[in-house]
């Protein structure tokens, strides 16, 4: 929980009660309310895990702890404006009414006769261009590509400097490449005389351990479940390149400038993909769409072999300044 304002400035209310990428992916949109709203508290409903993260923005002022579509906590005034950054509703719009704003900033839905007139979803948009586009179409300036973060200022071991980064996780089974092609990644990693690091939530530590023996990486190269979300953000941004499927370290790659190859699956970069513009990050698909939240790898993720990755590999350019 960030700090609590004393109530005397009015309040701007955003819904984003998702995950790490979802978190990123708003923060374009982030800084734009704040900018349009100068004299408003800016409050985030997000998890508790996202906190340290919305602090870095610079323009969240504090946490509201919330799940994915739960009630909004109690102990906050009635905003003067409420901002759907979750969903295209129903219920994520009842969610926000329920807090009483003033006015409500959001998709339209034919459930919902608050928002008649609103701004129409868009099937396969960008996430990030979904909502920068939500904010313009509402009268409220938003520039998509303000997506960097700053670096944040903890210390970290400085072994993991210029590392390579390989996160082998995901959210479902669909968006997991095979653990043995990692390995042979990581063991072309370190043929070429690059240290090697595996990354991970504390679900994701079998995983990574599997990576890391299958590969040969020497002891201490698994960081799987001992990072908070503050130290993995300073350990993507001190590393020299990061290689993950469609999940929230591609993000983080992003927002830190770090170089990545990024396997989509299930999904099309179209929709959640690094910016086209930033040419130190790398996007593989093979074309093919399929139940992001299947058991089984999809198999358009199938179709990208470890020579497809290696080759982008070898184009990634030198980390931008």
């Amino acid at each position: 929980m960030l700090a609590v304002g004393d109530g005397a400035s009015p309040v701007l209310l955003i819904l984003r009660a998702l995950g790490l990428g979802d978190f990123l992916t708003g923060v374009p949109a982030y800084r734009a309310l704040a900018e349009a709203f100068p004299d408003h508290r800016i409050l985030l409903a997000a998890p508790a895990v996202l906190g340290p993260l919305a602090a870095l923005t610079g323009v969240i002022d504090e946490l509201l702890t919330c799940g994915p579509l739960e009630p909004l906590p109690d102990g906050f005034p009635p905003p003067d404006v409420a901002v759907n950054l979750h969903g295209k509703g129903p219920q994520s719009h009842r969610i926000l009414l329920t807090a009483g704003p003033g006015r409500m900033i959001a998709f339209e839905s034919a459930e919902i006769p608050e928002t008649a007139g609103a701004p129409h979803w868009r099937a396969g948009e960008h996430e990030v261009h979904r909502w920068t586009r939500l904010l313009r179409e509402e009268g409220v300036p938003c520039d998509p590509t303000r997506l960097d973060l700053p670096v944040p200022e903890i210390d970290v071991d400085p072994s993991l400097a210029g590392t390579t980064i390989i996160h082998p996780g995901a959210a479902s089974r669909a968006r997991r490449w095979p653990v043995e092609r990692w390995a042979e990644v990581a063991r072309s990693e370190m043929a070429q005389g690059r240290n090697v690091v595996v990354t991970g939530g504390p679900h994701e530590r079998e995983l990574a351990n599997r990576l890391a023996a299958l590969a040969g990486l020497p002891p201490g190269s698994v960081l799987a479940g001992s990072t908070d979300v503050l130290t993995m953000t300073a350990v993507v941004a001190g590393a020299a390149r990061v290689l993950c499927a469609d999940t929230g370290v591609a993000h983080l790659a992003t927002a830190t400038g770090t170089p990545s190859v990024v396997l989509f699956g299930p999904t099309s970069p179209s929709a959640w993909g690094p910016p086209p513009d930033r040419p130190w990050h790398r996007p593989l698909w093979t074309g093919t769409l399929g139940d992001p939240l299947a058991d089984l790898t999809d198999r358009g993720l199938l179709q990208i072999q470890v020579e497809d990755v290696l080759k982008d590999l070898d184009c990634l350019p030198d980390r931008p300044a």
